[in-house]
């Protein structure tokens, strides 16, 4: 996070890059995670009387280990890892955003009191949820193509960029990249209670703690993840029910709004069902979001200490240029005034 008073120790494109790195590292580590998850989001619940899976879902899942079971069976452990690379170019472009905005927003605001002090819970939410909704706009298109590569068939399996072209070539054209934009500004709440509890713990448990221990960091990232993916998760699976193919139930009709993807969720499934995918998306974001803030806590250490090296350089580089200057003039002087 920035930090609570005053400048902030690195520039906004350094936290950006710190929370970039470290989202990339800890999404890398739990990507099967995210695979089980979208899919257990995307399958429509099965009735007793259904003999078969339907055509858009080979396999049915029943929990977390049994799709991970499934997936490995059917496509190999490299299933498990489908889309990763669009998956991490998405997670890395949206931290990068959210943590740049995010570090330029609270330190207006700070900036602007009279009397600068941390913000309060209340500004804080509202400082991530402003940094969020910037960062969802620019984000999303990568988002929207990952969630349709994680969930396609074994031989449907596309690149990035074909599976770009599959969704601009659908009936939506190039704003079906913005697919389930409206769904992502409403979850923008989801960044902001994560990032705003994180910053409330923090100065609860630990005040004017400057640089937390890993272990620290880890379990303020997991405790407030935990707490917003609960209040969001009818939102989440709203998000990838509009990014991804609709179910064969639609006949390819895709849906309009996370509100018509939660009314068909709840008519065919049951309300219980706006909650399918949690156990996963809970374990996974608790553990990135710890991994997150642990490896951003020492990325922003690291950082800090190579700006102030490449200063010395630059002051060294300055001082040598100053004195080859002052000699040149010096020979260049009159005889009569060395």
């Amino acid at each position: 996070m920035a930090s609570k008073v005053g400048q902030p120790p690195l520039p906004p494109w350094g936290n950006a890059l710190a929370g970039a790195t470290g989202a990339v590292l800890a999404n890398a580590i739990v990507y099967p995670l995210d695979i089980v998850k979208t899919r257990l989001q995307v399958q429509v619940k099965q009735k007793s009387t259904d003999s078969k899976p339907s055509i858009l879902n080979e396999a049915h899942y029943n929990s977390t280990l049994d799709a991970l079971r499934k997936i490995v069976d059917d496509e190999g452990i490299t299933g498990l890892y489908s889309g990763i690379n669009g998956s991490l170019i998405g997670v890395a472009s949206t931290n990068f955003a959210y943590f740049y905005w995010y570090s330029i927003v609270r330190t207006l605001y700070i900036s602007s009191q009279k009397l600068p002090k941390p913000p309060g819970t209340a500004i804080e939410l509202s400082l991530g949820a402003v940094a969020g909704a910037v960062a969802q706009v620019f984000t999303i298109p990568v988002s929207v193509v990952t969630t349709r590569q994680q969930t396609q068939l074994k031989g449907d399996r596309k690149g990035l960029l074909d599976t770009g072209r599959e969704v601009i070539n659908s009936e939506d054209g190039w704003t079906g990249l913005w697919r389930g934009l409206k769904a992502s500004l409403v979850l923008v709440v989801n960044p902001a209670i994560t990032y705003g509890a994180y910053q409330r713990l923090k100065d609860g448990l630990y005040p004017g703690k400057a640089s937390l221990r890993p272990w620290e960091s880890f379990l303020l990232g997991a405790m407030s993840k935990a707490l917003a993916t609960i209040v969001t998760q009818p939102l989440i699976v709203a998000k990838v029910g509009l990014q991804s193919r609709p179910p064969a139930g639609r006949q390819g009709k895709p849906f309009k709004s996370f509100l018509e993807v939660m009314s068909y969720i709840v008519e065919h499934e049951g309300p219980l069902s706006l909650f399918k995918g949690i156990g996963p998306q809970i374990t996974k974001g608790l553990l990135v979001q710890g991994l997150l803030m642990m490896t951003k806590e020492r990325m922003e250490i690291l950082f800090i200490l190579l700006f102030a090296y490449l200063r010395r350089l630059r002051s060294e580089k300055l001082q040598r240029a100053a004195d080859v200057v002052a000699a040149k003039a010096k020979q260049n002087l009159p005889i009569t005034m060395k």
